[in-house]
């Protein structure tokens, strides 16, 4: 049986579900899977969590140096993200450098980060033009089981929110939190045909023809948006998406 057979046939079973008012996992459209969040897992980093989002599994954590900051923003400290995908985690991923998912993936995390605000980062900078702290995020995907863009950027921000500076180390003081600033979530949404759904699975990633991630704050703002896949969102829907986020 080809591929192309198999996908029209989880699609179309996907559908009826749907057209009866279900989910094949028995959640309602709206409904998240079962997350869990286990912050300060990883020892030696300075800041890190592990996000459980039904069966998709998420490692973040973070590392912290000195640096000298961007010259177009002297006075602030540094967040670089990178993802990576490893074969253990699913059969659809390959060993090698990043490819487009895993580039898009640290690229909408790291983009919600910064546009949510996550870290006041100009109390990071030491010495403006000079030197400031560097956090170096890194998302490792244990397992997936879709809806990687959620269980990412909340593994990241429990990270950050976790993450301890080490001051003491660089002769710099004492050691202090990361100043966390604002709590933007990602809220993820698929489209298969006319049915919209919160967090796919991927099955249900396999079979949809677009996908929208939005982050909002606390205060119910906003801060960044993703589409994804080939197919489209009405304006009405779109709208009714930023709500329910």
């Amino acid at each position: 049986m080809s591929q192309e057979t198999v996908a029209q046939i989880l699609r179309d079973y996907i559908y009826k579900s749907l057209m009866e008012k279900k989910r094949p996992d028995g959640r309602e459209f709206f409904e998240y899977r079962k997350i869990r969040i286990e912050p300060g897992i990883v020892e030696v980093a300075e800041g890190s969590a592990r996000v459980h989002l039904g069966n998709t599994d998420v490692l973040a954590g973070i590392k912290m140096s000195i640096g000298e900051p961007f010259p177009d923003t002297p006075d602030v400290g540094v967040l670089t993200t990178n993802a990576e995908l490893i074969p253990m985690a699913s059969p659809y991923f390959e060993a090698g450098p990043p490819d487009a998912n895993s580039i898009e993936l640290s690229r909408v995390v790291d983009r919600g980060l910064r546009e949510g605000e996550v870290v006041d980062l100009a109390k990071l900078c030491i010495e403006p033009g000079e030197k400031v702290w560097i956090m170096f995020l890194d998302l490792h995907i244990l397992d997936y089981d879709g809806n990687l863009f959620d269980a990412a950027a909340l593994a990241s921000v429990a990270a950050l929110a976790s993450t301890k500076v080490p001051a003491a180390q660089y002769e710099l003081g004492d050691d202090f939190r990361l100043p966390i600033k604002n709590w933007p979530v990602m809220t993820t949404f698929a489209k298969i045909k006319d049915v919209i759904l919160l967090d796919p699975t991927l099955d249900e990633e396999k079979v949809a023809d677009a996908r929208l991630s939005v982050y909002t704050d606390q205060n119910g703002h906003v801060r960044a948006m993703q589409k994804g896949l080939s197919g489209g969102f009405a304006y009405e829907e779109v709208k009714d998406i930023v709500k329910m986020a």
